[in-house]
């Protein structure tokens, strides 16, 4: 309550005092001078009462503010613990289980929905200690309206002046005290909502590493290993005498054992690093993707860039592309020498056509420097103005978008759009749609 309201309400006091005092001095020394003081009492019993009621609220609503500081106290304890646990799992989990990481999308969202409902309840209590305020300064207003007669007995007066002086500083107090745990309720609930989005953030990455997947699916057909081990390549396999194509499991040099898809001719084994035939296999992948390889080896499949790496460094290989157009009218070959560099050089591909194989088309060039291997998520192509794999969609050895995609979508339907789709130039610039893609590869000392 303001000062001067206080004024007008001591003289408020004063003047109802006066009036029941009589204006002959004698009459004091008599029975008028008690009642006066009986309303004065009356005036002072009120006030008192008053005050003791907002001495009530105010000890309410402090009991109040401890049970939210304990629950304020539990509820920073949980986040501790929840970011203990975040960081734990990163530490030990490369890829969280997708029921740890819906439990803790649960958790947080219960912590978040507890934070606003605390936030509310604080508000409330807020909003009802200022109607309460509200009330009483209208009543103050309603006495405030009476008339005003000249002031005495300054001793009673000030005893309530003081006391409603305490109970407004006592409630002005926890007004603040409100406010400061409010606005520490919502800086806790921005940091929660900063959690959820870091754990929405790693569900997203995980359940995209899940879908991908690592590695080209398939089971090995039963070999018998020699006393040198697994083989080399399909061509070391056909060397040994394994004459049926199929997935077979072989070690390259320095490398770690992986199946592949052998097929055996009669020139000797080639080993296939890709395989496109009905469009059962999206490769719309990105960068991790095509490192390890995807698919399925009994169907559509990438061998991946990491185990074609690995084949190459062992020697000079040979790598030979044979298409099929989307009428499945004519057959398009043709061969080159294969040089794949490592990741360090973002899997650059060197290509040399081969002179016996007469082909007067190139299907796939990449210069004497070679070309580095490009996806959505790491723009390595030669384009400065545009992201030929966002583009064109897939991975592949882009120069400037225009030359050839054999990773591109599988189009089911003909298009106008040629490279919208899988397609290679011709030396006449005219764009060719593909249906079907082998991509293997041999060692050079392969039978022509």
């Amino acid at each position: 309550m303001k000062m001067p309201q206080l004024l007008i309400l001591l003289f408020i006091i004063l003047e109802h005092a006066a009036v029941a005092f009589p204006t002959d001095r004698r009459a004091l020394l008599g029975r008028d001078k008690h009642a006066s003081w009986d309303d004065v009492n009356v005036v002072a019993h009120g006030l008192l009462q008053l005050g003791q009621g907002l001495k009530e609220h105010v000890d309410k609503t402090k009991a109040q503010m401890r049970e939210v500081n304990a629950k304020l106290k539990t509820f920073n304890g949980t986040v501790a613990e929840l970011e203990r646990r975040e960081h734990e799992q990163e530490e030990a989990l490369k890829a969280p289980s997708k029921e740890e990481e819906e439990e803790r999308e649960r958790m947080a969202a219960g912590l978040a929905e507890e934070m606003r409902g605390k936030v509310e309840e604080v508000k409330t209590q807020n909003k009802d200690i200022h109607t309460r305020m509200d009330r009483l300064e209208e009543k103050v207003d309603e006495v405030l309206k009476e008339p005003t007669l000249d002031s005495s007995n300054h001793t009673g007066v000030s005893f309530i002046q003081r006391l409603v002086a305490a109970q407004n500083r006592r409630i002005d107090q926890l007004v603040e005290k409100i406010q400061q745990q409010q606005d520490k309720l919502e800086k806790q609930s921005l940091h929660l909502q900063t959690l959820q989005s870091k754990v929405a953030h790693k569900r997203v990455k995980s359940h995209r590493r899940r879908d991908e997947g690592m590695a080209p699916r398939g089971e090995p057909t039963v070999q018998k290993r020699d006393a040198s081990g697994l083989a080399r390549d399909c061509h070391d396999l056909f060397v040994r005498g394994q004459r049926a194509s199929g997935v077979y499991t072989i070690q390259p040099e320095s490398s770690q054992p992986f199946n592949v898809l052998c097929e055996m001719t009669s020139e000797g084994g080639w080993t296939v690093i890709q395989k496109r035939q009905d469009g059962s296999q999206s490769f719309n992948q990105l960068w991790e993707s095509y490192k390890k390889g995807f698919g399925s080896l009994n169907g559509e499949f990438w061998l991946g860039l990491e185990n074609v790496h690995s084949l190459s460094k062992q020697g000079r290989y040979v790598l030979q592309v044979e298409l099929s157009g989307r009428g499945g009218e004519q057959q398009h070959d043709a061969r080159y020498l294969l040089q794949l560099d490592g990741e360090e050089k973002k899997f650059a591909l060197h290509l040399e056509p081969e002179s016996s194989s007469g082909v007067q088309e190139n299907i796939m060039t990449t210069g004497k420097t070679g070309l580095p291997f490009s996806t959505a998520d790491k723009d390595n192509d030669l384009a400065a103005d545009v992201n030929c794999a966002e583009l064109l969609s897939g991975g592949w050895w882009f120069s400037s978008c225009g030359e050839s995609n054999l990773n591109g979508r599988y189009l089911r339907r003909p298009s106008v759009k040629r490279r919208q789709g899988m397609f290679w130039t011709s030396t006449k610039g005219q764009d060719n749609s593909v249906k079907t893609t082998l991509l293997k590869m041999a060692p050079v000392t392969i039978k022509q």
